[in-house]
């Protein structure tokens, strides 16, 4: 069982998520928030797998709670809730440590389907679209490589690279020509030395540490 907790100003807006995600049964609501202060504390008390977030609210917004709940816990993961796939808050949530972000108006199958997914550390964003975002909003410029790159291998190195162009585990292996499951193997210790919980956070590392440049 996945549990969720829906966090967002708007109760109608949390009604109809519970509506939604209550209906499957291997998905439980342990919780709702109106607000990102609420958020923090219920995860400490409650620690769900999947946090829905939406990120403008009143006091703390959706990126400062989802910048604390990441800081202190790596058991949940956290979705942003948006109404513009291309705004700058989006990419800032990434920065704070999202897994990835789905528009409201997802229908409800499509809703179910990310959340399991989040829950089980798979990719939520598609490869391209995470490094469009990034690369829209990217502020790179910090010196030198991120912490744990040092340690990476130069194999390791270079999944990294193609991992933040965009490509996936599938097409990683045809141009490493190696197997799938070689690159999943890279792409797990590349996350584990780097200290990220998932692609999206290695690949903003990437682009803030100026690993990877904006239209290579």
């Amino acid at each position: 069982m996945t549990s969720i907790l829906l966090v967002d100003d708007q109760e109608l807006v949390r009604t109809g998520l519970r509506m939604i995600l209550s209906a499957e049964p291997d998905l439980e609501v342990v919780g709702e928030a109106a607000d990102g202060a609420a958020a923090v504390e219920q995860v400490h008390a409650l620690t769900p797998d999947v946090v829905l977030m939406d990120i403008r609210m009143p006091g703390v917004d959706g990126i400062e709670a989802t910048r604390r709940i990441t800081a202190t816990t790596s058991a949940t993961r956290v979705v942003m809730l948006t109404t513009f796939d291309r705004s700058p808050l989006v990419y800032d949530s990434l920065l704070a440590g999202a897994s990835g972000f789905l528009l409201k108006d997802t229908p409800g199958d499509q809703l179910a389907s990310a959340v399991r997914a989040v829950a089980r550390g798979e990719e939520l964003l598609s490869p391209r679209i995470t490094r469009r975002l990034i690369e829209e909003f990217t502020r790179p410029g910090r010196q030198g490589g991120p912490a744990g790159y040092d340690q990476l291998t130069e194999r390791e190195a270079e999944v990294l690279q193609l991992v933040a162009r965009g490509r996936s585990n599938a097409e990683i292996a045809g141009e490493l020509f190696v197997s799938l499951q070689t690159v999943k193997t890279h792409v797990a210790r590349v996350l584990a030395k780097l200290g990220v919980r998932d692609r999206v956070q290695a690949v903003v590392l990437a682009y803030e540490h100026g690993l990877v440049r904006p239209g290579e």
